[in-house]
């Protein structure tokens, strides 16, 4: 298993410091939750967020809204 994995398309989140794209997803195995390495829309700013710090962002397409 690669640890590391790119995302493409990157999917949008809501983070706590705001909308972000997720680049990519590390997976360290399964006794860690997974840490998602995001660039921050209105800064830039990259940041990695763990699961519980992440959610889902809007999407009409699939019906959440």
């Amino acid at each position: 298993m690669q640890p590391i994995v790119r995302i493409d398309p990157p999917l949008p989140l809501i983070t706590p410091k705001g909308k972000a794209l997720a680049h990519f997803l590390i997976d360290y195995g399964i006794e860690h939750d997974l840490f998602w390495v995001c660039f921050q829309n209105e800064t830039g700013e990259c940041w990695t967020w763990n699961n519980k710090d992440i959610r889902a962002d809007k999407n009409i397409t699939v019906g959440r809204i």
